[in-house]
C-alpha cells in the first residue's frame, strides 16, 4: 500500500527569507521605475506649454504695469506731501521766532508777561483756554497763537498723510517686485523648454521672423480716419516691426497696453496704462461697429489689447519674442471694444 505523507511545510526561517526577497524585488522594481527617464514631450506639447507660459507672463506684465503706475503716482504724491511738511515746518519756525522776539522785548523792558510765557511753554495748545479764563491775553497775542496752533494741526495732518502714502508705496513696491519676479520666472521656464528642443523643433515652435510678419494682409485699402483716432492709428502703425518688451511704453519697444498708451499720447490724448484700465474708458461698441482707433480688449481677464485699424484688423504688440504687427481682430477672444 502506498504511503501518503503530508508535504513538508517550509520552515519559519525560509518563509522570512522568501518574503524579504520578494519585498526587495518590489523595491528594486519601484526604484527602476522612479529613475526611468520621463517620456519626452512632443513638439506640440512644448508649444502648448510655452503658449500657456506666455499668457501667464503677459498677465503678470499687466499686473507689473499697474503696480508701477501706482508706485510712480504714490512716489510723486509722497514728494509733494514732504514738500508741504517742510514748508509747514518753516512757517511754524517763523511763528515761534516771532513769539520769541516778543518774549525778548518784554524781558528787556522788565520781565516776560505771563501770557507770553504761556505761549512759549511746552504745551501751547492749552494756552488759549488758560489765558482766556485768566483774562491774560491781548488780541494780537491770541491771533499769533491761533496761527501757531492751526499751523501745528495742519503740519501733523500732512505728516500723517505723508506716512500713509509712504506705507502704500511700500505695499505697491512689493506688488511690483512680485509681478516682476513672476514675469522673469515665466520667461525662464519658456527658455528652458525651448532649449530642451532640437534646433529644428525650436524653429517649428517659435517660427522664423518672416512667419511673424503681417505682409500677407492688404494694408493699402485701410480706411484713413481723421482726428485724434486717426493720429493714434498712424502712430501705432508706424511702430510695426518694433520688439515687444514687457513693461515698455516706447518709443521703440512696447508691451500691448504700452503701445496703446504711447500711440494715443502722440495724438494728444491720455489713456490709462494697463489693458484692464483701458477696458473701462470711453464707450463700448461691437466688432461690427468698430472704427479705426477703437481699443480691442482680449480674453476674459482683459490682459491683452490691440487697436482696431479697419477691415477687421488690429495692430498690437503680441508677446515676448515677437514684434508689433497686424492680425485679424477675431483671432483672439474679444472681451470688449472701447471707443476712446
Amino acid at each position: 500500500m502506498a504511503s501518503h505523507r503530508r508535504p513538508k511545510q517550509p520552515s519559519r526561517a525560509r518563509v522570512t527569507v522568501l518574503t524579504a526577497a520578494a519585498a526587495t524585488a518590489v523595491a528594486l522594481s519601484a526604484q527602476v521605475s522612479a529613475h526611468a527617464a520621463p517620456a519626452k514631450p512632443s513638439t506640440d506639447e512644448v508649444k502648448a506649454q510655452i503658449d500657456k507660459l506666455t499668457q501667464d507672463q503677459e498677465q503678470a506684465s499687466e499686473v507689473y504695469d499697474g503696480a508701477k503706475e501706482r508706485a510712480d503716482q504714490l512716489r510723486q504724491q509722497a514728494a509733494q506731501l514732504q514738500d508741504q511738511v517742510a514748508r509747514g515746518q518753516d512757517q511754524m519756525t517763523q511763528l515761534e521766532v516771532g513769539l520769541s522776539a516778543v518774549a525778548g522785548e518784554q524781558y528787556r523792558s522788565g520781565g516776560i508777561d505771563q501770557s507770553v510765557a504761556l505761549m512759549l511753554s511746552a504745551d501751547p495748545a492749552n494756552y488759549l483756554q488758560q489765558a482766556s479764563s485768566a483774562d491774560q491775553i491781548t488780541a494780537t497775542e491770541a491771533e499769533t497763537l491761533k496761527s501757531l496752533k492751526d499751523q501745528q494741526r495742519r503740519l501733523d495732518q500732512e505728516k500723517q498723510e505723508a506716512a500713509d502714502v509712504l506705507a502704500q508705496l511700500d505695499r505697491s513696491t512689493q506688488t511690483l517686485n512680485d509681478a516682476k519676479s513672476q514675469v522673469q520666472q515665466k520667461l525662464q521656464q519658456s527658455r528652458t523648454l525651448l532649449n530642451s528642443l532640437s534646433a529644428a523643433d525650436r524653429a517649428a515652435v517659435v517660427g522664423d521672423r518672416a512667419s511673424r510678419s503681417d505682409a500677407r494682409y492688404d494694408l493699402g485699402s485701410l480706411p484713413q480716419p481723421g482726428g485724434y483716432a486717426g493720429a493714434a492709428v498712424a502712430a501705432a502703425m508706424s511702430r510695426r516691426g518694433d520688439a515687444y518688451v514687457w513693461g515698455a511704453t516706447g518709443p521703440t519697444t512696447f508691451d500691448c497696453s504700452g503701445l496703446m498708451q504711447w500711440a494715443y499720447a502722440q495724438a494728444g490724448v491720455s489713456i490709462p496704462r494697463t489693458s484692464q484700465e483701458q477696458a473701462t474708458i470711453g464707450t463700448g461698441v461691437t466688432l461690427a461697429e468698430a472704427q479705426p482707433g477703437d481699443l480691442v480688449i482680449f480674453f476674459n481677464d482683459q490682459h491683452h489689447v490691440g487697436m482696431y485699424i479697419g477691415n477687421g484688423l488690429v495692430v498690437h504688440a503680441p508677446k515676448t519674442g515677437d514684434v508689433v504687427k497686424v492680425m485679424p481682430a477675431d483671432t483672439l477672444t474679444i472681451s470688449t471694444i472701447r471707443r476712446v
